[in-house]
């Protein structure tokens, strides 16, 4: 998700993401990654300018939260994180102790959630620009965008809109929190796990909670009853990558239970209705900073 380029402020009336994916649309895309036979296949894109500014952001900085938000796929999916395939472009006047750092950085965070990076390229350019491939071993439940029923209960793990606000103060040449999550998001990985087996459907919460909430209304044909108020900025706050996650009446107390034995806060926040749920929050992708 861009958003250095009007991220968070949403000017374009056709979604260009949404039209490329329906372009190459098959049975393998719709969810945060493609499952084939026992494996998980996901990429993200981090780019500078259109997900940072240099200037914001230490070189370790941007290897660790290109790494995460990549295993963040995998998580959202309850599968296993197992390879990665790492493609850079880094700037020509980059010192041999950026690159160690950057190097060490993207290994240290590969190596905390037991993934090997196997292969790869490097390349010199003007903008740095990571690109990671995780491939993950599917789990016994795999979590998927598809479930959600009628009357499923619909919640979010963590505090979102933080993010944005940071954004903003960093837009603004202020400084940020070191412990930011917009430097360095959380995973749920404990979370997922062990609730994967009771959870209708989830997604990791990459382009705003309304955007993505919105796509898993769509791939399961149904609206939403809001059960609590939500401020636009916890609607629209990008790059979150707390987990969207829907389960029935049922599991509720079960879903409660591992949350409090992972020490992880959810919020409940609305119900699965018929209907149809739009995004309350404009497109970002491909729009130029004006």
């Amino acid at each position: 998700m861009s958003i250095i380029t009007d991220k968070f402020n949403f000017g374009d009336s056709l979604d260009k993401e949404s039209f490329i994916i329906k372009k190459m649309k098959n049975s393998y895309i719709g969810d945060d990654g493609a499952v084939v036979g026992e494996w998980v296949y996901s990429k993200d894109l981090f780019i500078e300018n259109t997900h940072f500014k240099k200037q914001w952001m230490s070189y370790r900085q941007i290897a660790e939260k290109a790494m995460l938000v990549n295993i963040s796929d995998a998580i959202s999916m309850n599968a296993k994180p197992k390879y990665a395939l790492i493609g850079v472009v880094l700037p020509p006047n980059i010192t041999k102790k950026e690159i160690e750092v950057f190097v060490y950085s993207l290994k240290k965070i590969a190596k905390k959630y037991g993934v090997k990076i196997i292969g790869g390229d490097t390349t010199s350019g003007k903008k740095i620009a990571v690109s990671i491939t995780i491939i993950s071993k599917k789990r016994k439940y795999t979590l998927r965008r598809k479930g959600l029923k009628k009357g499923d209960f619909l919640a979010f793990t963590g505090d979102i809109g933080n993010s944005k606000r940071d954004l903003e103060k960093l837009l603004l040449g202020r400084k940020i929190d070191k412990n930011s999550k917009f430097y360095k998001p959380i995973l749920r990985d404990k979370f997922i796990k062990k609730a994967t087996k009771y959870l209708s459907c989830g997604l990791d919460i990459s382009d705003g909670l309304s955007k993505d909430l919105s796509r898993l209304c769509d791939k399961n044909s149904l609206g939403v009853e809001f059960l609590k108020k939500l401020s636009q900025n916890e609607f629209c706050s990008g790059e979150e990558y707390e987990m969207l996650f829907g389960f029935s009446k049922k599991n509720r107390e079960k879903i409660l239970k591992i949350a409090k034995k992972t020490d992880t806060k959810i919020t409940i926040f609305a119900k699965a209705k018929k209907g149809r749920y739009k995004c309350i929050c404009k497109e970002h992708h491909f729009k130029g900073k004006k």
